[in-house]
């Protein structure tokens, strides 16, 4: 299965960008549904998806398991952009964003996406956490876990989202290229080979 480098700066702005139009404060499981939400539409339009996080199928339907990760546990990084930067700890059930933002706050963020963000925001943002459930319970790439959790590839939200087998195929050729070149390698230059 093709797992993606997690981009927490670009999934922490998606997040952001979610929140400030709910009024900066919002149910963490109705956001983590969100996020997927989107990333599943962008997946299934442009053959990437915006956060490059891991989907797993939990009982409450699919979960995003790096953003899942950041909600309960924060970020280990502290740096402008990191997910502690910019989104409060949970509080009862909901998040909230640490401080005002602005535009300059979505630098990772293209133009689509933030018109995709707003359109699932549209859509889908009047309904509580539960609706949510519910709704992502008939998505065709969620299978109960019983308990557990359980992987979902890139194919199976593509085959869900209708798309043929060569467009399945041809991104996921594309996604494995980019993000082996994205990968960061080692400054050779920087360790003391000595």
């Amino acid at each position: 299965m093709l797992n993606l480098s997690f981009d927490e700066s670009k999934a922490t702005e998606a997040a952001a960008f979610l929140l400030s139009l709910s009024g900066q404060t919002m149910n963490y499981m109705k956001l983590i549904k969100l996020l997927y939400l989107a990333d599943r539409a962008a997946l299934i339009r442009w053959g990437r998806p915006i956060s490059t996080d891991r989907y797993v199928s939990m009982k409450h339907g699919p979960v995003l398991s790096n953003v899942f990760d950041l909600v309960n546990f924060g970020s280990l990084s502290e740096k402008a952009g990191s997910w502690s930067s910019m989104i409060s700890n949970p509080s009862g059930y909901d998040v909230s964003l640490e401080r005002e933002i602005s535009e300059e706050d979505f630098e990772e963020l293209s133009v689509a996406e933030r018109k995709l963000l707003d359109e699932i925001w549209g859509e889908y943002g009047a309904l509580d956490e539960w609706e949510l459930v519910d709704l992502l319970h008939d998505v065709g790439e969620w299978q109960d876990p019983h308990g557990t959790s359980v992987p979902i590839s890139y194919s199976e939200i593509l085959r869900a989202g209708g798309r043929s087998e060569e467009f399945i195929a041809a991104v996921e050729g594309e996604l494995s290229a980019l993000d082996k070149k994205n990968r960061k390698r080692p400054d050779l230059d920087a360790l003391d080979c000595r």
